[in-house]
């Protein structure tokens, strides 16, 4: 048998083995776990290390929907505006004036939305809950155990870690995030998911209410107004959610229209009191620093307002303008624009955030009508961690890269494969 052969034997032996639910499940579960860990696993291995792990787990999930690629249902799956929003990534690179680094930011974008695309094809979405839950669960126990051991072991800080061992004085911690408001998402997205969980049965009761107690506990210690505030807004969906899951089918319109009312107006109110709300939750410092950011960040985008300077993702730690241009109070230099649609607009232009609310409206209207009209208990999941997502993005950047852009892209495909209006074109059938 030549090499050639054996080769060939070999992979399509791994193909065969990777398409296996137990393998499938378990690369769910470390896709997970790295996108959300992704801190951690920078500061373990460094840059070249994440890389080798991102691109590892792109082409294990690859293999993996090869070998299930009779059984996943293509037809009108790949929603037409995530492709938009990638293909309009893709043409910034050309126009980027700094070529290299955007097209490294390119390909860690789409390596991300690989993952993604991986959790919503080659897994239905309670064996995504499932995945997640177990992630969940490790990364709160490691979180929790760095900060006791640095906290009240040790009594220092890892600073590589960004851990300031404050769990002695009740937080703020940081945990596996590196900082406390993306730990208070990981939370955040942890306890909806461990309550999903149980109400589907996948777990026992004890499992879940541990791990509910793990995440709040979490929650309580990370102390970011940002989290609080998406809890807030975690609450009334969960309230809204309910209503609508019982309301017959007739009312449920007029619901709709009542919450959305409700939602306008205390949007209204929020923007017209916003100094005194974030002074009551302590967000006022944090407020200002984002104010003056935002205020630079606008004057830059002037010189390009409808193409953006280039997609990067994450800014760059080179000095690359016009990233290299912010700096906080402390002297650090930004790595986001703490907001995900002024970024986006300061990197793809007004066109390119557009396309990305789009997509975001777009993936939104329909997971909600799903969680609302659909029995499954299962789909309540997309619809609240996209709240979680949309309100956490307001303050931070998360939804244009690693495990936001991952979850953004899973819970778009689970919602397009419901939802989406090319299902019903007629299909093609190509002969044998």
């Amino acid at each position: 048998m030549t090499r050639r052969a054996l080769a060939r034997r070999y992979l399509s032996a791994w193909i065969g083995f990777s398409a296996g639910g137990r393998f499938s499940q378990a690369l769910a579960t470390v896709m997970l776990l790295f996108a959300f860990g992704e801190p951690t696993v920078r500061a373990l291995v460094g840059s070249a290390g994440t890389w080798a792990v991102l691109v590892t787990l792109v082409v294990l999930g690859g293999l993996s929907l090869l070998g299930q690629r009779y059984r996943i249902e293509w037809h009108g799956v790949l929603p037409l505006s995530l492709l938009a929003f990638v293909g309009y990534c893709a043409l910034s690179v050309l126009w980027s004036e700094y070529s290299w680094v955007a097209l490294r930011g390119f390909v860690a974008t789409v390596g991300f939305i690989g993952l993604g695309l991986y959790l919503a094809l080659g897994r239905d979405l309670v064996q995504v809950i499932r995945a997640a839950g177990d992630a969940f669960r490790i990364l709160l126990v490691v979180a929790l155990g760095l900060e006791v051991l640095s906290g009240l072991v040790l009594d220092v800080p890892i600073p590589g870690f960004g851990i300031r061992g404050d769990i002695a004085y009740g937080g703020p911690i940081q945990g596996i995030g590196g900082t406390r408001n993306f730990m208070g998402f990981v939370a955040a997205v942890a306890l909806v998911t461990f309550v999903v969980e149980f109400l589907t049965r996948s777990v026992t009761m004890w499992r879940a209410i541990g791990s509910t107690a793990l995440a709040v506990i979490a929650l309580m210690l990370v102390q970011s107004p940002i989290t609080g505030l998406a809890m807030i807004a975690l609450a009334v969906t969960a309230l809204a959610l309910w209503a609508l899951r019982h309301a017959r089918p007739r009312t449920r319109p007029v619901v709709n229209g009542v919450l959305g009312a409700f939602v306008v107006v205390v949007g209204v109110v929020a923007v017209l009191a916003r100094h005194r709300i974030l002074a009551e939750i302590g967000a006022a410092g944090g407020s200002a620093t984002r104010l003056t950011l935002w205020s630079q960040i606008q004057v830059l985008i002037q010189q390009h307002p409808i193409q953006g300077w280039g997609w990067v993702g994450t800014w760059p730690t080179e000095q690359v303008l016009p990233f290299a241009v912010f700096v906080d109070p402390s002297g650090a230099r930004y790595t986001s624009g703490l907001n995900a649609f002024i970024d986006a607009w300061l990197q793809i232009g007004l066109a390119g955030a557009l396309l990305l609310l789009a997509a975001a409206l777009l993936a939104f209207a329909r997971a909600w009508v799903t969680a609302t009209t659909f029995p499954g208990v299962a789909y309540v999941w997309p619809a609240a961690v996209l709240v979680l997502l949309a309100v956490t993005s307001a303050a931070e950047s998360y939804l244009l890269s690693g495990a936001g852009l991952m979850v953004f892209t899973t819970v778009l495909v689970v919602a397009a494969r419901r939802r989406s209006w090319r299902r019903h074109l007629p299909r093609v059938e190509h002969p044998a």
